[in-house]
C-alpha cells in the first residue's frame, strides 16, 4: 500500500521570512518620518500623491515577500523546472494588502491585535503556497480551499481599509483593478485546469474597478464598501469557473446571483 507523504516548508526559511517582513512593519511604528507631496499642477488639473515612509515600507515589504517566497518554494520536490511565479502572487499581495490597515490603526492594543491577526495571514498564505506546489499531495484540496478563502478576505480588507482612509479616487480604481484582477487569476489557476484566464481576470479587475468607483461618492460605511465589492467578485469568479467547466449558463448564473443579493442585502441593513 503506498503512503501518501506531503512536503512542508523548511523551518529554517520560512520562520526568518516572515519574520524579517514584520519586522519591517513594526519599525513603520517605531521610525517617525515626514511625510512628502509629489504634485503636478496644470490649467484645470490638480494632482498630489502623497509619499510616506509606511507606504514604502509596505512596498519594500511586497518584494521581500515575492524574493522570500521564490526563496522558500526552490527547496519543494515537486517543483522541479517548472515556473513559480504563480507562488508568488498571493505571498506579495498578502503583504501589500495588510499594511494598510497596519498603518491606519491606532497605537496600542488594537494595533498589536491586527499585528498579531497580520502574522497568522501571511504564515497561512506561505504555508497554503507551499503545499499547492504538488497537486497530489493529500491536503491540497484543504491548502487551495484556504487560499480561495484567504483571498476574498484580503480584497475585503482592502477595500474596507480604502474606504477608511478616505483615499481618493484616481487611488482607489487603479487598485482595486489589479487586486481583484490578481485574485481572481490565482483562484481561477488554482481550478486544477492549468490555465490562466486573463480575459476573465481583466474583465472582473474592470467591473470591480468601476464599481468601486461609482459607490465612491455614495454614503457607504467601510465594511458596506467592502461587501458591495466583495460579492461581485466572488460572484463573478465562481461564474467564470462554472464556465469553464461547460456548466449551462442559466445554471452558472444562479449561484452568482444569490450571492451577490446576499452581500448587498447584508451592506444594506448593516
Amino acid at each position: 500500500m503506498q503512503e501518501n507523504h506531503f512536503h512542508l516548508p523548511s523551518a529554517n526559511r520560512i520562520g526568518p521570512l516572515i519574520a524579517s517582513i514584520l519586522l519591517a512593519f513594526v519599525l513603520t511604528r517605531l521610525i517617525q518620518s515626514p511625510q512628502f507631496t509629489v504634485s503636478i499642477t496644470l490649467p484645470g488639473f490638480y494632482f498630489a500623491l502623497p509619499l510616506t515612509f509606511n507606504a514604502a515600507m509596505t512596498l519594500l515589504a511586497a518584494g521581500l515577500s515575492a524574493t522570500g517566497m521564490e526563496w522558500l518554494t526552490r527547496d519543494h520536490p515537486a517543483l522541479g523546472k517548472k515556473t513559480n511565479l504563480e507562488n508568488l502572487m498571493f505571498p506579495t499581495l498578502t503583504t501589500f494588502v495588510i499594511g494598510v490597515p497596519l498603518a491606519l490603526l491606532p497605537n496600542g492594543a488594537a494595533w498589536w491585535i491586527g499585528f498579531a491577526v497580520s502574522a497568522i495571514l501571511l504564515s497561512s498564505i506561505f504555508l497554503a503556497e507551499y503545499i499547492t506546489i504538488d497537486a497530489s499531495a493529500p491536503p491540497y484540496g484543504l491548502a487551495r480551499a484556504g487560499l480561495t478563502a484567504l483571498a476574498y478576505a484580503l480584497f475585503f480588507i482592502m477595500a474596507t481599509s480604502l474606504r477608511f482612509s478616505g483615499a481618493r479616487m484616481f487611488l482607489l480604481t487603479p487598485i482595486l483593478f489589479i487586486v481583484a484582477g490578481v485574485i481572481s487569476l490565482r483562484i481561477l489557476h488554482l481550478n486544477g485546469s492549468d490555465r490562466w484566464d486573463f480575459p476573465w481576470a481583466i474583465g472582473i479587475g474592470i467591473v470591480c474597478a468601476q464599481m468601486g468607483a461609482g459607490l465612491h461618492y455614495w454614503h457607504l460605511t467601510p465594511v458596506q464598501f467592502g461587501l458591495a465589492l466583495t460579492g461581485p467578485l466572488y460572484a463573478l469568479t465562481l461564474l467564470s469557473d462554472s464556465l469553464a467547466e461547460n456548466i449551462p449558463v442559466r445554471r452558472a448564473a444562479t449561484g452568482p446571483i444569490i450571492i451577490v443579493v446576499i452581500a448587498w442585502t447584508s451592506a444594506f441593513f448593516l
